[in-house]
């Protein structure tokens, strides 16, 4: 029953984030918002809400190990997990502005992390100011690529009208629908999903903040993988590395701020420890990676791959 709950809340995450997007991105699309726009913002945020959901109703519940485990769990799998297959599939190249300028925030985001951690808590003003760096983020971006046309730019515009394309979604009841229907079905299976994780790490005997770094990160990264590997299978590779730069800086400033504005959060020792370092160690190679010509070979790839291999052995020996 346990196991069920668990699979159910997985499945209601993804399914309820893709209905949200769709909805939500129809109804952008319906008010002549711009496709960069809605590619940049309303996508960027959609697809983060399996995230966010759980990582907020994780830190309501006192399960901090969960909320950040989440957070830090889902970076380092979107580094070494999702790009390292992605890469192995088809080498990842990506745009040099998009690198520099994605490359230096989400680079920025993975250090307040730590800085964070190192004050023990996330307050409410914390987070706020977490949340007003994505603004800003989003806000710089968005006038950046409005003036020019950029590999970036054609990304994040396709993005925004390939979630349109569909002509049933553009009836604006049914748009409506699915952006409720999607809502409920992500704070559902954020509810199954967070209290399976917290049955789970109490019957298992194991820190909680375990469970949030493997079974919970691994399930909210799920659309991030298919994403990648569907866009690497087609050799769309900016996609592919545009996805996991910007789900790692919404993470960070956006999940982990609206969070702890909601309610703060008390860093685990476990990860202040050891996976957080991780995860810095996960960025550092992937932008060393990617400056050495603007690319991940296959190598590379099963490089990133194998670390995160050595990563959950490592806490299966907790």
């Amino acid at each position: 029953m346990l196991i069920l709950e668990l699979v159910a809340g997985l499945a209601f995450l993804v399914l309820g984030g893709d209905l949200l997007v769709r909805g939500s991105v129809g109804l952008a699309e319906r008010m002549k918002i711009s496709p960069l726009l809605i590619g940049i913002v309303l996508v960027g945020f959609g697809t983060s809400t399996p995230e966010l959901m759980t990582s907020l109703l994780a830190a309501l519940n006192g399960s901090p190990g969960i909320a950040v485990g989440n957070v830090i769990g889902s970076n380092t799998a979107n580094i070494l997990l999702i790009l390292g297959t992605a890469a192995i599939i088809f080498p990842m190249k990506a745009d040099p502005k998009a690198l520099m300028r994605d490359g230096l925030v989400v680079s920025a985001a993975a250090l307040a992390c730590l800085a964070l951690a190192y004050l023990g808590n996330v307050s409410r003003l914390s987070g706020g100011l977490l949340v007003l760096a994505l603004t800003a983020y989003l806000v710089f971006t968005y006038r950046a690529e409005s003036c020019q046309q950029t590999p970036s730019a054609d990304m994040h515009r396709a993005e925004g009208e390939a979630v349109t394309a569909r002509p049933w979604t553009q009836s604006a009841p049914v748009l409506v629908a699915l952006t409720i229907g999607g809502l409920i079905m992500t704070m559902l299976g954020a509810k199954f999903l967070v209290d399976s994780s917290i049955v789970l790490a109490t019957r298992m005997g194991i820190d909680e903040a375990v469970i949030g770094l493997t079974v919970v990160a691994l399930g909210t990264s799920l659309p991030e993988l298919v994403t990648s590997v569907v866009a690497a299978l087609r050799r769309q590779t900016d996609i592919a590395f545009g996805n996991i730069l910007g789900s790692n800086i919404y993470n960070i400033f956006g999940i982990l701020g609206v969070a702890a504005m909601v309610k703060p959060i008390e860093m685990p020792e476990q990860i202040l420890s050891f996976d957080i370092w991780v995860m810095l160690a996960a960025t550092a190679l992937l932008m060393i990676f990617a400056r050495t010509g603007h690319r991940i070979c296959r190598l590379e790839g099963a490089a990133l791959l194998g670390l995160y291999g050595l990563y959950l052995g490592k806490l299966a020996l907790q």
